[in-house]
């Protein structure tokens, strides 16, 4: 297994040299010029060509890209041309609010995306099953920012449930950026911060998990309905064993790896993707940040941004792909 680890390794190091170049070529042909955008419609062509000579913006397309990536080798992902903080650090602060908002929405996603595969799959042809897809049908074609506001429209401003943007009320003296709110105050015992954390998460995590709840319960029936119609199966009703222990002992685990690689996808997915519905709930994530560094032409952090999600991304894949040992004790890593 380690050599398969390894191989990994020096596997993703291409991918993710190519997406750092692809994404440095889009950006910087996309048009617009961050020392003008700094110095804003004031800035002069003097003051604008010396701050451009200052970032290093004028200086030929490959040497700055080159200057990215050995910079990005050794862990220095440049400096924000907004703030000049360390783009690393920035990043890295702004990381674990996005972990926290995409693992809640996995989770709600993966629930609901479980109980309807499994019930459409043991009830294939009823108005379960029927119910099911029609729902995967509308949670796949729903836009995510449409859907956050009629979420915040709904339980926002009509109800008044819940609250419709940040992380955590300022009033209760919490820091919004503070790394794992909800973990860390249900840790220290802090009772108020973590039901206000939570009230806040909930709008947001439900519109990022709409699209995984679709995708795992379409993967579910599909997979699981394969599962029940092999001989171990006919076997195992021949010998009397109840429909239940059938699902649940024999053919959901047997069921599970095409649903652990979705489910593992869609992590990715929900950590890469959250920039609209950061950005529709003020969430203090990356994927704000990300949205903001684009407005602002700041080619460094989307750049940071980009990279980082890639590398998580493939550590995702490979995590998964190692796991499929565990689900089967029949697959062997070379």
């Amino acid at each position: 297994m380690g050599r398969y680890i390894l191989r990994r390794i020096l596997l993703s190091i291409p991918i993710l040299i190519g997406i750092s170049l692809i994404v440095f070529l889009m950006l910087h042909s996309a048009g617009g010029d961050p020392a003008e955008v700094k110095l804003g419609a004031r800035g002069d062509p003097e003051a604008v060509a010396a701050l451009r000579h200052e970032m290093g913006l004028d200086r030929p397309l490959a040497v700055q890209y080159l200057d990215f990536l050995s910079g990005a080798i050794h862990g220095d992902l440049g400096r924000s041309y907004r703030s000049n903080a360390p783009v690393a650090d920035e990043v890295l602060s702004r990381f674990p609010a996005t972990i926290e908002l995409a693992v809640v929405a996995l989770l709600i996603g993966s629930t609901i995306g479980f109980a309807a595969g499994v019930l459409a799959a043991t009830k294939r042809g009823s108005v379960f099953d029927f119910t099911s897809t029609l729902g995967a049908l509308i949670g796949v074609s729903i836009p995510t920012f449409w859907l956050g506001m009629i979420l915040i429209i709904i339980f926002g401003v009509w109800l008044q449930w819940l609250p419709i943007s940040g992380r955590v009320n300022p009033r209760l003296g919490a820091d919004p950026n503070a790394h794992f709110l909800i973990l860390s105050s249900l840790v220290h015992g802090d009772w108020v911060i973590f039901k206000d954390a939570v009230r806040h998460v909930i709008l947001p995590a439900l519109t990022l998990a709409g699209w995984p709840a679709a995708i795992i319960a379409r993967m579910t029936r599909a997979s699981l309905i394969e599962a029940l119609e092999q001989d171990y199966i006919r076997t195992a009703r021949a010998k009397g064993l109840t429909e239940q222990r059938v699902v649940r002992s024999h053919a959901f685990r047997n069921a599970l790896i095409p649903i652990v690689t979705v489910v593992g996808l869609e992590l990715g997915g929900l950590l890469g993707g959250a920039v609209v519905t950061e950005t529709v709930f003020a969430w203090p994530g990356v994927g704000k940040l990300t949205a903001d560094a684009i407005a602002a032409r700041d080619y460094q952090v989307t750049q940071g941004v980009v990279l980082l999600l890639g590398a998580v991304f493939v550590t995702i894949n490979l995590v998964v792909d190692l796991f499929y040992a565990f689900i089967d004790p029949r697959i062997r890593y070379g």
